[in-house]
């Protein structure tokens, strides 16, 4: 099987929202990744950290195998 050229185009609207939202007296802690976090990953590995208050977090991946005889 051979690579082409062709492209796709993909969009992902992602459309998070926080309203009233208040944060007080907070303590936070340490936000680490060891060295070896990704010593045996395989595939598309993804990290989300948040070491905040009153965060909105949206994650979007869109993987597209195309495969031509």
């Amino acid at each position: 099987m051979t690579g082409g050229s062709a492209t796709t185009t993909n969009q992902q609207n992602l459309n998070g929202t926080m309203t009233n939202t208040e944060a007080t007296d907070n303590v936070t802690g340490g936000n680490y990744i060891s060295g070896s976090a990704f010593g045996n990953a395989t595939g598309l590995p993804t990290v989300i950290q948040n070491s905040g208050n009153n965060v909105l977090i949206q994650n979007s991946t869109i993987v597209t195998v195309r495969m031509n005889p």
